[in-house]
């Protein structure tokens, strides 16, 4: 069946539509632009809501991609850059220190699929998502995992972002000031409800904000276990999700990194079914001491950064409850309640001003 036929088919026969996808003329593209694939291709959303979403290509001769494009109706253009992200991924799997898919097409063509998308490698392995993607493992595995999480974090906070051909990613100073004035302004812009603790925070975060100790680096922005693929020798094969990834203060993005990894007996914790509560893995503060003795960085305004993290994390999920009200769902069906979102942020200021006493 030739291109077109398969369009006219494929336009005929679709009975439900896949959100974000333009059957007919992304096919039509990827036959063009991706070497050795074969119409027809299923396009299986595996990732969505507020990031990028990212669909599981499949060609009729069982080859597998990946493509990513930003979210239905998103709003954070900044944040689903997908040139950029395509460009840093792109580097740094021409540098070889840090695994990354690799990159196959990009189009900018926004008469193909409404926005800017990528084709890149399918990197199969595990992704630890929650405890139960965890269940199986071992402490030696669990170890081998930690280790290997905190080596790829360690070797893209110790790039030289000119020698890889990202020095002019963006501005190296004043991370955290950046992005304080970044997160409540996006908070502002929308504009659903008031929330008086986050700008209370935001005022006592700019007043106390440390100096800067480590050199600027690769921050990756939302580092993790399900932001990663694992092996199967429970190493990094690939590292996901670049599409906050800017150049700034490695401590800031480790500490960000860092809230993810739930203890047992956590209050509050990132996800809500975090893989790390298993007994076999480290706990966050050894974690922590590691990565110290290993980068060599000063870790001694972690409690500062712990803070900001928490703000910085409500302000994203308060962004997450301004498009639920305005019917964005980026991709996913709208479930739960969205009222539950909103005191979830309450929830997490309220811990962060808790963290905060005795370091703001």
């Amino acid at each position: 069946m030739t291109v077109a036929e398969y369009q006219t088919e494929a336009v005929e026969s679709l009975s439900t539509e896949i959100p974000g996808i333009d059957i007919a003329a992304v096919t039509a593209w990827l036959a063009d632009n991706v070497a050795d694939s074969e119409p027809p291709f299923a396009f299986d959303l595996i990732a969505a809501g507020g990031s990028n979403l990212t669909f599981r290509l499949s060609d009729a001769g069982g080859r597998q991609w990946a493509l990513r494009r930003p979210p239905v109706g998103s709003a954070l253009a900044t944040a689903h850059d997908m040139g950029r992200e395509w460009r840093i991924m792109a580097a740094l799997g021409e540098a070889g220190d840090v695994p990354v898919p690799e990159m196959v097409a990009f189009c900018d063509d926004h008469s193909v699929n409404g926005a800017d998308f990528y084709v890149m490698g399918f990197v199969d392995g595990l992704i630890l998502r929650d405890r139960e993607s965890a269940a199986h493992m071992n402490p030696e595995q669990a170890e081998v995992a930690t280790q290997s999480l905190l080596d790829v974090q360690i070797a893209f906070h110790t790039l030289d972002l000119d020698e890889v051909g990202l020095g002019d990613l963006g501005r190296r100073d004043d991370y955290v000031g950046r992005q304080l004035k970044r997160w409540r302004r996006q908070v502002e812009a929308a504009s659903v409800r008031e929330v008086p603790l986050l700008v209370e925070l935001h005022e006592r975060l700019s007043a106390a904000k440390p100096a800067e100790t480590a050199p600027p680096a690769l921050a990756h922005g939302d580092y993790r276990f399900d932001n990663t693929v694992l092996d199967d020798q429970w190493k990094i094969a690939a590292v996901l999700d670049w599409e906050l990834c800017t150049t700034g203060n490695p401590i800031a993005d480790f500490a960000w990194s860092l809230q993810y990894w739930a203890d047992p007996g956590d209050e509050m914790t990132f996800l809500t079914d975090p893989p790390t509560l298993l007994d076999c893995f480290a706990r966050r503060d050894e974690v922590a001491d590691r990565y110290a003795a290993q980068s060599g960085f000063d870790l001694s305004d972690l409690g500062y950064y712990a803070v900001f993290s928490w703000w910085k994390q409500a302000c994203i999920v308060e962004g997450a409850y301004a498009r639920r009200l305005k019917g964005m769902t980026g991709g996913m069906a709208t479930t739960g309640d969205v009222g539950e979102i909103a005191r979830r942020v309450d929830n997490m200021l309220a811990h962060a001003a808790d963290m905060a006493t005795g370091v703001l």
